[in-house]
């Protein structure tokens, strides 16, 4: 289980590198753009966040919904920012932004354009650099890359 927690992906300098800023800038931007926001305005979104449909998630009511969001767009946020379990924290945010994307906004067009206030295009934004961090995983700058050394690591 350790691998899959731990594994950082490709211990290169360059690679490493870029996955680091991929890291930071999109799990800060999450953080301080939506999860605070959402920490912000609990009280009054408590009553009126949407609820996914689907099971098991449609046994929630608003408020369960709301903190899932929120412990996704904070928690999870911030173990990307910092590189710790970084592939199932990648998931989780992934998740939520799938959700975000089509269940949130499902009648909403895809795209932003004149005169569009809402539309799937942010989350899937945010979902893209999710699925690239869960392929690659959290780089060589990581606490994962300290915790999972070298020594059995796969070679591809």
């Amino acid at each position: 289980m350790k691998p899959f927690f731990f594994d950082c992906g490709t211990r290169d300098a360059t690679a490493s590198l870029g996955i680091l800023t991929l890291r930071v800038m999109t799990g800060m931007m999450m953080l301080a753009g939506h999860g605070v926001a959402k920490i912000e305005k609990f009280g009054v979104m408590k009553t009126q966040f949407p609820v996914p449909d689907f099971f098991p998630l449609h046994y929630m009511n608003s408020q369960t919904s709301l903190i899932a969001c929120i412990a996704a767009e904070v928690g999870a946020a911030a173990l990307i920012v910092l590189g710790v379990a970084t592939r199932p924290a990648a998931f989780v945010l992934g998740f939520t932004m799938v959700v975000a994307a089509f269940h949130a906004h499902h009648g909403a067009p895809w795209f932003m354009g004149p005169g569009v206030d809402s539309s799937k295009e942010p989350a899937l934004l945010y979902l893209i650099p999710m699925i690239a961090i869960i392929l690659t995983g959290a780089g060589a700058y990581s606490i994962d890359a300290a915790i999972y050394k070298e020594g059995k690591r796969r070679r591809w």
